[in-house]
């Protein structure tokens, strides 16, 4: 398959997020666009990595992997927190950190 198309797809996954990040008011919804951004860098790594025969385009996928897996985890943590103390989870009402 050739690089272009891998990258042009790893574009648009992250213009995707993106999008979804800035439009969405979810808090879960967020997280999800958060991880499409991650999984668009990781390909666009890994398509790095296939063209010029190296190995340190696979190396940071993993790092991306292992973020991503405690950026969900901490994430919904909060996430259920918040929901329980506002039953809520629209990012636009959560405004803990006011005086």
């Amino acid at each position: 398959m050739e690089p272009q198309y891998l990258l042009t797809l790893s574009a648009v996954l992250f213009a995707m997020g993106v999008f979804g990040v800035l439009w969405n008011r979810g808090a879960i919804t967020i997280l999800m666009c958060v991880e499409i951004m991650l999984n668009a860098a990781n390909l666009a790594f890994i398509t790095f990595s296939r063209m010029f025969d190296q190995a340190e385009g696979q190396i940071y996928t993993f790092f991306i992997m292992t973020l991503a897996a405690a950026e969900a985890a901490v994430g919904l943590a909060i996430v259920i927190a918040l929901f329980r103390l506002r039953e809520s989870t629209d990012v636009d009402e959560l405004n803990l950190m006011k005086w």
